[in-house]
């Protein structure tokens, strides 16, 4: 088994350019799903299941063009939603556990997803009802098809709602986050973390932002102000 040995002692110097995260760019990248117009995102790390993302995207019908080593474009103005009730989908989907941060951008965007239960790593204790309960709680119903082996998810209309989430989830927070972006006027997540891809959300126009209601809530309580032109704004950036 190689190994690494590493001698003490020695001044440091010299300079890194740190690569970004996957999990945080399989978010941000799904929720370029939110805008038609175009996003850029800078420093993507070049690894199989980001770039097994950004083809999953292509499929979809989502415009993207890579503009350098690690920065790609994306425009999802005319996403292709017949493609995501089909087989081939649903396949890739669920060799790919990132693809469950697909279920907020779509169902706030178009008011439906369909996702196959996801696959990727196996680490752990890797929970979903996370993701599944907080979108359920802001209107959207879950359904899901033994048959096939998928989640339908439908919203004829979201709206803002109070929740404690069971868990401090970070993936589960960021797909809440995504699909609460239409409700009015705001939703509020006790027991969250902060995902990177809030960054994102207010360079696209949104409003969001660390405010304590009352004493009896946590701490870490994510007030989320919405507003209605929260995907107005043209071509959003969002670094890594």
């Amino acid at each position: 088994m190689a190994s690494f040995v590493i001698e003490g002692g020695h001044r440091l110097c010299g300079e890194i350019h740190p690569q970004g995260a996957k999990n945080e760019v399989l978010q941000i990248i799904c929720a370029t799903l939110l805008t038609a117009e175009e996003v850029t995102v800078n420093n993507i790390p070049d690894i199989l299941d980001v770039n097994n993302l950004i083809q999953l995207l292509r499929e979809m019908g989502v415009t993207v063009a890579k503009k350098g080593i690690d920065s790609y474009s994306f425009k999802a103005e005319n996403v292709d939603l017949a493609y995501l009730e089909s087989d081939e989908f649903l396949k890739k989907c669920s060799s790919l556990r990132g693809s469950v941060m697909l279920i907020g951008p779509m169902v706030a965007r178009f008011g439906k997803a369909l996702i196959s239960k996801p696959g990727g790593d196996k680490i752990g204790r890797r929970r979903l009802d996370t993701h599944f309960v907080g979108i359920q709680n802001l209107g959207a119903d879950f359904r899901y098809d033994e048959g096939r082996g998928i989640y339908e998810i439908t919203a004829d209309r979201l709206q803002g709602s109070y929740m404690l989430l069971d868990e401090a989830s970070v993936t589960g927070t960021a797909n809440i986050v995504m699909a609460g972006l239409p409700c009015l006027p705001k939703a509020l997540l006790p027991s969250t973390t902060l995902p990177a891809n809030l960054t994102c959300n207010n360079s696209a126009g949104c409003s969001t932002g660390w405010e304590r209601k009352s004493a009896e809530l946590p701490p870490t309580c994510l007030l989320l102000k919405v507003w209605k032109n929260c995907m107005a704004r043209n071509t959003p950036y969002c670094p890594i």
